[in-house]
């Protein structure tokens, strides 16, 4: 069904010298600032960050938070990406809440090798990254390393609107710049990215039109901008790469 366009939702906080609860307390504060309707997307692993020391003590600060992170996305839609255990042991998930429930989840398939992320967590399946359709918009998601890889990129063609949760170090700021804006270029399709603001952290969580048109602010915690559909219509139609005819794998 379709619907009018939502306002997308950056945040942008620091939160891996915080407690778990302080960053709960964090994201809700924020999420609460966010209009109706709106879509919203947290920084990866944003209640936790990278606790290698405490993994257990994570993954059950996540399994008690779900109901409540379900109650915040009323009315709304909040993204984020979250430790959970597994029998085949650890997934950095990602999570879609929308209007109470939790409607989409998928595991992070591209470790980062700097960060030694692969002695910690299991890796994903590629093949399951897709694209899932939510009110008519066809939404996939790259979490943070995987925007590196453009094979993905063509896994997630046909998607209006991409979401990049990040971790992403300031050394390799002008990384996550120029790749969240030519994927938002190469794929007709607007681009919502929201990255820590913690001291080692790049920062550049913005919004990136379908034409490549970037709205960011590193001083702000809440970065915000329309979706708009005309846009990625009008880009799909007068410079046709033959997006338009990808469908979406899922509909919710």
């Amino acid at each position: 069904m379709m619907t009018s366009n939502p306002m997308l939702c950056a945040l942008q906080f620091a939160y891996e010298k915080h407690s778990f609860d302080e960053n709960f307390q964090t994201l809700k504060h924020l999420v609460a600032q966010t209009p109706h309707k709106s879509i919203v997307l947290a920084p990866e692993l944003c209640l936790s960050a990278y606790p290698y020391e405490r993994m257990e003590e994570a993954a059950q600060f996540s399994e008690r938070t779900l109901p409540e992170l379900a109650k915040l996305s009323t009315c709304k839609t909040l993204a984020l990406t979250l430790i959970e255990k597994t029998q085949l042991g650890y997934l950095n998930n990602f999570k879609l809440f929308h209007d109470g429930k939790l409607i989409y989840t998928q595991a992070k398939t591209k470790l980062f090798p700097l960060g030694k992320e692969e002695h910690h967590f299991r890796a994903g399946v590629p093949d399951n990254i897709g694209i899932v359709e939510l009110n008519g918009i066809k939404i996939a998601v790259l979490i943070c390393f995987e925007l590196r890889f453009t094979n993905l990129w063509e896994q997630i063609k046909g998607a209006d609107l991409i979401l990049i949760p990040a971790y992403w170090g300031k050394e390799r700021k002008m990384h996550f710049e120029v790749l969240t804006r030519a994927l938002a270029i190469a794929n007709q399709a607007f681009v919502l990215c929201a990255n820590s603001a913690d001291e080692t952290m790049a920062k550049s969580s913005a919004i990136i039109s379908a034409f490549g048109h970037v709205t960011s602010d590193d001083a702000q915690s809440l970065i915000m901008y329309p979706f708009d559909r005309f846009e990625i219509k009008k880009m799909r139609r007068y410079l046709d790469v033959g997006i338009n005819h990808n469908v979406s794998i899922d509909s919710l």
